[in-house]
């Protein structure tokens, strides 16, 4: 993931969840939802919006890798 000095509101990372729902495994997409109405630092957000980022659009081996570092963070 390439690191980005924009931060990203809580609402750009809800939009950037909805608009990749139909690509995450569901449970993962229902997991991050939940995780987002929490109360969470800047720099998670940001990470959280990097890893949402063109999911679509990556390989099956990059999706899962991101799906993996989005369990990491959810069970953290």
């Amino acid at each position: 993931m390439s690191s980005c000095s924009i931060n990203h509101s809580k609402e750009d990372v809800i939009s950037k969840l909805e608009s990749q729902k139909n690509f995450l495994p569901s449970d993962l997409y229902e997991k991050v939802k939940a995780y987002l109405q929490t109360d969470l630092p800047q720099q998670t957000l940001n990470e959280i919006f990097h890893l949402l980022k063109k999911y679509d659009l990556a390989g099956e081996a990059e999706q899962k890798e991101r799906n993996e570092v989005l369990k990491t963070m959810l069970n953290g």
